[in-house]
């Protein structure tokens, strides 16, 4: 190994950005080079160090023990050098550009925007996801998806825990008859419907919904015109209940392993904007 100079900053990033992602293919298109450009730089990386930090295999690599070993100082000190850079010369991303669906952007991000502003000191660009669209790529886009939390991004943090519970509107709440016997509603998602909640708690599997949409605030929308009773999630829906727009109809209520998390790439924000985000968006 050659003591004298450190290696080269383009080639440790490389090298972090291959580990990372698995692929000199994938590090290619984070970094905006070429896939050979890439391989190119970890060879000169390896040549300077004097040791192979991964295992070429036809359709993969994997990190030597060398790399694993030596990855975790590389992460520490690049991570270093962002934050020290971001304290002395005040840097940071000073446009945001956030994606979600409508539903989280409505009940979630909208009542938390302003002091997002405030804290990130940064223009906030807001995308709506369209349905169905749950591809995460690590760019310069902060994504809030729904699902378990095991995406490859460097920053990931779960808006909440899952609560899901049924709600209706007052007036059909007051209804004399039990609320499992009341009209439902139903929407498409990963969420659990009305057979898990009948298998959880042993209430009937009918009436059977004759309302569903595709978006929860659609659902919810139905469900506060006095349309039936939505399983909502609890998170999602505490304004109303609180304001009195919804009302609770059981005191019991069904988790749920799956949750909206903020994903985002080695770029996409700043230290400081990240631990803003984090405390702002995400419930303790």
């Amino acid at each position: 190994m050659n003591t004298n100079l450190l290696p080269t900053l383009e080639w440790i990033r490389a090298f972090e950005a291959a580990a990372r992602l698995g692929s000199f293919t994938a590090a290619a298109e984070e970094a905006g080079l070429t896939q050979a450009a890439v391989s190119q730089r970890i060879a000169h990386l390896e040549r300077h160090l004097g040791v192979a930090l991964f295992h070429r295999r036809a359709r993969a690599i994997a990190l030597t023990v060398e790399g694993e070993a030596w990855l975790p100082h590389v992460r520490i000190a690049l991570e270093g050098l962002r934050d020290g850079t971001e304290a002395v010369f005040g840097t940071g991303r000073r446009r945001l550009t956030l994606s979600a669906s409508q539903s989280v952007i409505e009940l979630w991000l909208l009542p938390r925007l302003g002091r997002l502003q405030s804290a990130t000191m940064a223009e906030i660009a807001i995308q709506t996801m369209v349905v169905g669209a749950h591809d995460a790529p690590q760019d310069e886009v902060v994504r809030i998806r729904y699902g378990t939390g095991d995406w490859p991004h460097p920053y990931r943090a779960r808006l909440y825990p899952e609560e899901i519970v049924p709600v209706a509107a007052p007036a059909l709440a007051a209804r004399p008859e039990p609320w499992t016997a009341l009209p439902r509603i139903t929407c498409a998602g990963p969420r659990p419907g009305w057979h898990a909640w009948a298998a959880e708690f042993g209430i009937p599997t009918t009436p059977v919904p004759q309302l569903r949409f595709d978006t929860h605030i659609s659902a919810l929308g139905a469900a506060k015109a006095g349309l039936g009773v939505f399983l909502a999630s609890l998170p999602l829906c505490a304004h109303a209940l609180e304001v009195g727009t919804l009302v609770r109809l059981d005191r019991a209520s069904l988790s749920h392993h799956e949750s909206y998390w903020m994903l985002a790439g080695p770029k996409a924000l700043s230290a400081n904007q990240r631990n803003a985000m984090t405390d702002i968006m995400c419930e303790a």
